[in-house]
């Protein structure tokens, strides 16, 4: 089991950054490959980034490359996703999300979710 909490959301202009935290406890963090997904209103959760287990690899989708960059700290059980030049698109609740295989649709860990808002 993986227990994940994330942190870190709230309310940004367009344009402006933010840094989301998720703290995973549980199993050896390093074991896991570690994501985000992102749930906007009346849309489905949608895949935003991934990173494997030694942080070497990472996987983003079109929408946010060159914006959002993943990163984990093994050490400290963390994952960060920094988000810059921050779009009104952007706005969703943000979940943390882990797996045992690298395949984000078989992530089977997930946290509860933070909201984040990018006002105009």
């Amino acid at each position: 089991q993986v227990q994940l909490v994330e942190s870190g959301g709230g309310l940004v202009q367009a344009g402006g950054s933010l840094r989301l935290s998720c703290a995973a406890s549980g199993r050896t963090f390093s074991s896991v490959w570690m994501g985000w997904f992102r749930q906007a209103p009346g849309k489905e959760r949608e895949f935003v980034v991934a990173i494997s287990r030694g942080g070497g690899t990472t996987n983003y989708a079109d929408s946010v490359k060159g914006r959002f960059t993943i990163s984990r700290d093994n050490a400290k059980n963390t994952v960060y996703l920094q988000m810059n030049s921050l779009e009104v698109e952007d706005t969703a609740v943000y979940y943390c999300a882990a797996g045992l295989r690298p395949s984000p649709n078989e992530y089977e860990y997930w946290g509860q979710g933070t909201q984040v808002t990018v006002s105009s």
